[in-house]
């Protein structure tokens, strides 16, 4: 299973359709294979599909202000918002989803829930041993938030496996409602994935990348690398969608989670 979450995506992404589009083209010597690699790649890379696309999967979840949320439980900050590490005392160096961190203070400062939660995260991948929880931890003590009031969780992979460890802590805390941070992309696979762990949700996105299309202009059909990581992005999510929808199932509280 994990290596179909992981390496199978790579596969029907367009960067790896287009590789292989290439290979076909060198193995029959044929330029209509050479044009099709072209087109998908030309296409995946313009704004002007990449921006809608994004438009799209974060449209599930709108943004909202902070004094509109009910109080709840816990907060709860997903992972991912690390990029490469830091050397031992310097800045922890923070990638753009870094919102989600500021979201979940903001909240906890708004006095929305009474406890603050980040996942155990490991990584990012190859940066040694340490927890992105206990990171968050000690930026959210440095930012004013009482040490009583933050809880890390256990070492979690992927997000199925925050879902699960956050259910566990409600299990074992008592709690009935969380708000869930993360980005607004990534927000309905974690909310369904939360969902179906048994753990009540009260979604709240950050992170948005792209405000309402107000008609065209001649930079959204010019190619380039951050529309194509766009793309990828918006399609990573929807793979990943389908791909626990078929393979993970239901949970509740009750029930013990692997």
């Amino acid at each position: 299973m994990s290596f179909l979450r992981t390496f199978l995506p790579m596969l029907v992404l367009p960067t790896g359709i287009v590789f292989g589009l290439l290979i076909v083209c060198i193995a029959r010597r044929s330029r209509a294979w050479l044009v099709a690699a072209l087109a998908l790649l030309y296409i995946s890379s313009i704004e002007l599909v990449a921006g809608r696309l994004v438009i799209w999967i974060e449209s599930f979840y709108p943004s909202r202000p902070v004094d509109r949320v009910e109080r709840a439980d816990a907060i709860v900050v997903l992972g991912g918002m690390f990029g490469p590490p830091s050397p031992a005392g310097h800045v922890v160096n923070l990638n753009d989803s870094s919102e989600r961190l500021d979201a979940g203070i903001a909240l906890q400062r708004a006095e929305r829930a009474p406890q603050l939660v980040f996942t155990g995260g490991r990584g990012p991948s190859g940066a040694g041993s340490y927890s992105q929880g206990v990171v968050c931890q000690d930026i959210a003590l440095r930012a004013g938030v009482l040490a009583s009031a933050v809880i890390v969780t256990r070492d979690v992979t992927n997000t199925a496996d925050e879902a699960n460890a956050i259910a566990e802590l409600m299990r074992e805390k008592g709690w009935r409602r969380v708000i869930l941070v993360t980005s607004g992309s990534h927000m309905p696979r974690a909310a369904w994935l939360f969902e179906r762990s048994g753990v009540v949700i009260d979604p709240f996105p950050v992170d948005f990348r792209f405000a309402a299309a107000e008609g065209f202009s001649i930079f959204d059909f010019i190619p380039n690398g951050a529309s194509l990581s766009n793309t990828e992005s918006v399609l990573r999510e929807v793979y990943g969608n389908i791909y626990y929808r078929i393979f993970h199932r239901r949970k509740t509280i009750g029930e013990t989670a692997h």
